[in-house]
């Protein structure tokens, strides 16, 4: 079939793990290719130069809660979760498989999914650029406008579900890269699978899914590949690696759907502009400035040039319609910075072709900007307070307070808390006690119930007002501890002494001990 058909992937230039995957690579990388091997080459070092740096970090920043309590989901594998599908949970436990339950194996795979993410969006650049200058150069530049963005420079040394996604999707565009360039109708199937995998990333990969149904529906060429098997087959198999998702939605009331479908519908019309505002502002901040002037200069481009080039069109669908989602929802409620996260590889490829004058100093205004905040994770040389310094409010004092819980629990008491992401960090922080989590989200998960006896339980001080202390048979406050990191206090928590109730807790759960 020649749907699509754009040079059956003659180009040349790559790095040299891509041969592993893409033959025609080979050519530039042993020299043949002319001055584009080196090249390469050279970005290849720059590349795992970077990769080694974002291993570091994640080594030596302290995980957050969200996190932590994504580990405990690693420890209690299932089809789903209230917040999310499976595959961050997968991710984890590979990773502390290999290296135990530290920073750096819950987040093992952040910096190596974004390496090899790189490789991918590189030939995908090559592929979905074709005849907009050398290949070599496209993909040079896709590369270092997507990494040099906040959100994967964060996101390689994190662990959330927008990791795998990120890796995923840029699987997916390979994918369509190389049927558009190939006309191979077997590559529906690599990118169905992709697609199914970032669907069990997190449900916002299916807005990109439905803009290539669009396109589909609405191109003559998307029509012709939908007279044949391929399409359908990979939609199938899409259909297939998410139907557990389903299945463990079905089991559980559709918790996870009703949860993350039923903000579809918030509509707040009166605040509509504070929610667009933020929504791009948030946007610019997580872009940087520099990348998010090009990534809109390159939108601008493929839409003037989409009615002569394949690899433009498609690109429009896959990131116009799931953007327009986006917007939709910021009318009614707020839009989280993160959600489009997942359409930035895209961008990166029409932000690279052809070439931006300025693309060098958006890379670098964006590296810089990351590296500050890998120095800040890390070493923290600025005197923030837990307002400006996210850091030191997600991340910092955790093994201080969990230290000084234990020192006040007598030997063989429990602790609990009902916030998720304090009660997963004591977990890790805590493996000699029995730490209990009291919300109702621990119902859905496959853990032990609580085992009663007595102990102490934590609750943030500015959530006491709407505290309940109906779970346990009696309680009394004895004080207050702070998590801190020199001398800045990021929270501070009441402590009390309770009794669990001798009735079963439905809402309540064992966690797994860490360390």
């Amino acid at each position: 079939m020649g749907h699509g058909r754009r040079g059956r992937g003659r180009d040349r230039g790559g790095v040299e793990l891509c041969c592993l995957i893409d033959p025609d690579l080979a050519p530039a990388l042993t020299g043949s290719g002319g001055r584009a091997g080196p090249a390469l080459s050279r970005w290849g070092l720059v590349l795992g130069a970077v990769t080694i740096l974002r291993a570091v970090v994640a080594a030596r920043t302290p995980l957050s809660p969200d996190e932590a309590y994504y580990w405990v989901w690693s420890r209690a594998l299932a089809p789903g979760y209230l917040d999310h599908p499976p595959m961050v949970a997968l991710w984890i436990r590979a990773g502390t498989a290999l290296l135990g339950n530290g920073a750096l194996g819950v987040r093992l795979l952040a910096p190596l999914s974004a390496a090899v993410g790189t490789l991918f969006l590189a030939m995908a650049a090559r592929d979905l650029g074709h005849g907009d200058g050398p290949a070599a150069g496209r993909m040079v530049r896709a590369g270092v406008l997507l990494n040099a963005t906040l959100a994967l420079g964060i996101g390689a040394v994190t662990m959330t579900p927008d990791t795998p996604l990120l890796f995923f999707m840029t699987l997916a565009l390979w994918a369509l890269g190389r049927l558009l360039a190939t006309g191979r109708g077997g590559w529906w199937l690599v990118l169905g699978t992709a697609l199914g995998l970032a669907c069990d990333s997190k449900y916002t990969a299916v807005l990109p899914g439905g803009g290539l149904a669009l396109w589909c529906l609405c191109s003559r060429s998307g029509r012709a590949w939908l007279r044949t098997p391929w399409p359908w087959c990979g939609a199938a198999l899409a259909a297939i690696l998410f139907l557990p998702v389903i299945g463990w939605n079905h089991a559980h009331h559709w918790a996870s759907f009703v949860r993350q479908g039923g903000r579809a519908g918030d509509w707040r019309p009166a605040r509509a502009v504070q929610f667009l505002s933020e929504l791009v502002g948030g946007q610019v901040g997580l872009m940087t400035p520099l990348i998010a002037l090009a990534f809109g200069i390159g939108l601008w481009r493929a839409w003037r040039r989409a009615d002569r080039d394949p690899g433009a069109a498609v690109l429009l669908w896959w990131i116009v319609p799931p953007a327009l989602v986006f917007a939709q929802h910021a009318l009614g409620d707020r839009v989280q910075a993160n959600w489009p996260v997942l359409l930035y590889p895209a961008l990166a490829v029409l932000a690279a072709s052809p070439a931006w004058r300025f693309w060098r100093a958006g890379g670098g205004l964006g590296f810089a900007l990351t590296l500050l905040v890998y120095v800040q994770s890390t070493l923290a040389p600025f005197s923030l307070s837990p307002h400006l310094d996210i850091t030191l409010r997600q991340m910092a004092g955790w093994q201080e307070l969990a230290r000084a819980v234990d020192s006040l629990a007598a030997p063989g008491e429990i602790v609990a808390a009902d916030e998720y992401g304090l009660a997963s960090e004591l977990a890790l922080a805590l493996p000699r006690r029995t730490v209990i989590g009291i919300e109702p989200r621990w119902a859905l998960f496959d853990l032990p119930r609580p085992p009663g006896g007595s102990g102490l339980f934590l609750c943030s001080v500015r959530r006491l007002r709407d505290l309940d202390l109906s779970p346990f048979g009696s309680a009394t406050r004895i004080g207050t501890v702070e998590r801190t990191r020199r001398g800045h206090v990021a929270e501070r928590y009441a402590v009390f002494r309770v009794t669990l109730t001798p009735a079963p807790m439905t809402d309540a759960a064992r966690l797994p001990a860490g360390k």
